[in-house]
């Protein structure tokens, strides 16, 4: 074939691979098989390979990714990405009209979307072909992220001929359907179970909700899985210096006629009544959607009184969002049972009437500590109110005190530890409880265990839970050092019946020739892990993953901590009184040094090998102290603290009167929300940080 055919060819292909790719994706009406489609994608891929200048960075072939991303660039938007002003009351949104009705004094019109769940992205589009992916970042500047975007197959790469301007911006939300994410994990826990972990350590590697999957997914290096994931978009915006439509309404019309993907769900409403009809409509009918949303957007629908409405300093002043109440169902407590942690900690845990909830059946909630349960009042048999905070994590909000039982006991905190029967020990201003056994208690034995192997520490992710408990039930491992000395011979054919829950038979697990090979590498390659995750692993109390960076930067080598005073240790980056006394307790022990021994002895680094301190970006933080706690919707927490180092400031574990600013993301600690607001500390959100750190 000569090039000239090729081009005539690949041309023809493209052509008729994205008019399928619209009907499927965007019309949902598709006019060829999956396996036609496929083999139509292959002959042009393969005639790309062949003639590789023909390529178009708007080929469908890009579709299947294979990039690998590793920093994504900041880019500044051209039209600042601004976030709307929400509420859960009526009330309020009476107010918001009321408040358009001084300005706009005249008849005007609301358009009525759904607030779909997942990320923000805007699209810059440059002669009718896609030229740039921005998230919403900060409003001001956002992340680069074409490349993953170019996967999303209802986003069009090339529009074709149209009336658009020259260059134009659309702006969306990159969502995960609930098919993709539902496959996804039962992805996940098939091959889990396979590999024979547990039902505990399953649902720690389970995708927690769509909206944190698809923002996930979307900063992922590697495009190839990101192709996979099935990601979604649909299209909510349009901008440009050279709009020649009138009406917000009208810009979606324009769009859909260009090919993007609009929700079929907008309505334009002549007044508040017919917003709240909108709203009562879609809050029943939302579990029937195939994605998920929040709750409602409110715009004026005219440009003009859009521009005469204006802005605040953080939003418009002419749409509001309108959040839906968190799901809230009453179920029966049926008891509550005691966990016992690594470090002895105690958490109470609430065992409920399977109920329904938010779409997952939940029979579990945590009750956090002894306070907790003094607080809502708990009896036994009480019926009780259980929502999802963040719509992921069950959590109980109340008694139904109607419902309560005449004879009912409320419940008493035990005080002695369910595991080993030792008496249970509470210090002064701390809310758990915790068992002081530490080398007897089966559970913390073993949670120390599964610390020094997870991914923070040794990354050792060939072990988990399940296999752990396994080990120790056969006496092969009573501490982490004892990894090490496992062989070949000890693991094959070893064996463990799990008990599964009620009504279903209990699980017989025995590792394999595969399984063993994966164990000794994992430990194999642990050997490699840097000092400072070393130190972070062997798991003494208060030394979290940013104190043991502090230390190891500080004293260097384990030697020098082991041996420090009290006095040294303070000297040290962010090293107080409560955590140089756990360190000098810890290594009173004869017990420990022993261990840390093994530990040299197997191999394992005990000295700083360069400084793990991020690049410097700039000194804007200098001087400031941050701890972070919650979820956020631009960063993971490891990486805000990164951050947070890069321009110069430093991260603390827990709050104190030398923090200058509590990061709180969504479900920040209680507690450290509390202590911030006894300090004075100032309390920030993400926003307000990327306004400190741009």
């Amino acid at each position: 074939m000569t090039a000239q055919e090729a081009k005539k060819k690949i041309e023809q292909l493209t052509k008729e691979l994205n008019e399928h790719n619209y009907k499927y994706y965007v019309l949902d009406k598709p006019s060829i098989s999956d396996f036609q489609f496929d083999q139509m994608l292959n002959e042009l891929i393969g005639l790309e390979k062949d003639f590789p200048a023909l390529l178009s960075p708007e080929s469908p072939s890009q579709r299947v990714g294979g990039q690998i991303t590793k920093t994504f660039k900041a880019v500044k938007h051209k039209y600042p990405m601004m976030s709307l002003g929400n509420t859960y009351s009526r009330e309020e949104l009476k107010d918001f009209d009321v408040r358009v009705r001084k300005t706009l004094d005249h008849n005007y019109e609301y358009v009525c979307e759904l607030k779909f769940d997942g990320l923000s992205i805007g699209l810059t589009y440059k002669d009718g072909k896609l030229f740039q992916a921005v998230t919403r970042g900060d409003g001001v500047q956002g992340d680069e992220v074409t490349t993953n975007v170019k996967t999303i197959r209802s986003i069009p790469l090339d529009l074709g001929k149209g009336d658009y301007p020259e260059e134009f911006e659309v702006r969306g939300e990159i969502y995960m359907p609930l098919k993709s994410f539902e496959k996804i994990n039962k992805d996940i826990e098939k091959q889990m179970m396979e590999d024979g972990y547990i039902e505990e350590e399953i649902f720690e590697k389970l995708l927690k909700n769509p909206r944190n999957a698809a923002s996930g997914t979307v900063k992922m290096q590697d495009s190839k899985v990101v192709s996979k994931r099935n990601l979604d978009c649909f299209l909510y915006a349009l901008l440009a210096d050279d709009l020649n439509v009138d009406s917000h309404f009208a810009a979606l019309k324009k769009l859909k006629q260009w090919g993007f993907k609009i929700s079929e769900h907008v309505k334009c409403c002549k007044s508040m009544d017919q917003v709240f009809e909108y709203i009562d409509f879609w809050e029943k009918e939302r579990t029937k959607l195939p994605f998920e949303i929040d709750g409602i957007v409110i715009k004026i629908n005219s440009f003009e009184e859009q521009r005469l409405l204006g802005f605040t300093a953080k939003s418009p002043r002419w749409a509001i969002s309108y959040k839906y109440k968190a799901e809230s169902v009453s179920t029966k407590l049926l008891s509550v049972s005691y966990q016992v942690g690594r470090t002895g900690a105690i958490t109470p845990v609430a065992n409920l009437q399977p109920v329904f909830l938010a779409g997952t059946t939940v029979k579990r909630a945590s009750l956090h500590n002894a306070d907790q349960i003094e607080k809502l009042g708990l009896h036994s048999g009480d019926y009780i109110f259980v929502e999802k905070g963040g719509e992921i994590i069950p959590k109980i909000t109340a008694v139904d005190l109607k419902k309560r039982e005449k004879n009912s006991r409320k419940i008493k905190y035990i005080d002695v530890c369910p595991e080993c029967g030792t008496a249970l020990i509470r210090k002064e201003e701390e809310a758990n409880h915790y068992c002081p056994n530490e080398a007897g208690c089966p559970p913390q034995i073993k949670g120390k265990i599964e610390h020094f192997i997870s991914r923070k520490a040794m990354n050792i992710d060939s072990l988990g839970e399940g296999k752990v408990e396994m080990l120790f039930d056969n006496d092969l491992i009573r501490n982490p050092a004892d990894l090490y000395k496992l062989k070949h011979s000890q693991l094959l054919g070893l064996e463990k019946v799990f008990e599964s829950e009620e009504g279903e038979k209990p699980r017989k697990v025995s590792l394999q020739e595969k399984s063993v090979q994966k164990i000794l590498a994992g430990i194999e390659a642990s050997r490699e892990v840097p000092f400072e995750r070393v130190l972070y692993a062997i798991g003494i109390r208060y030394v979290g993953e940013t104190v043991a960076k502090k230390l190891a930067l500080h004293f260097k080598n384990m030697d020098a901590i082991m041996n420090a005073s009290e006095e040294e240790l303070i000297m040290a980056d962010e090293i107080g009184d409560k955590i140089a006394e756990s360190l000098i307790s810890f290594f009173k022990e004869k017990k420990h040094v022993k261990m840390i021994e093994q530990l040299r002895d197997a191999g394992l680094k005990m000295e700083i090998s360069e400084s793990p301190q991020p690049k410097k970006l700039s000194s804007k933080l200098e001087g400031c102290s941050f701890v972070v706690s919650g979820t956020f919707a631009n960063f993971s927490r490891d990486g805000i603290k990164e951050v947070i180092e890069q321009h110069g400031g430093k991260t603390q574990s827990g709050v104190s009167a030398k923090t200058n600013f509590l990061l709180a993301g969504d479900e920040a600690g209680p507690s450290k929300l509390e202590k911030a607001k006894k300090l004075n500390v100032k309390i920030i959100d993400e926003g307000e940080f990327q306004k400190m750190i741009n």
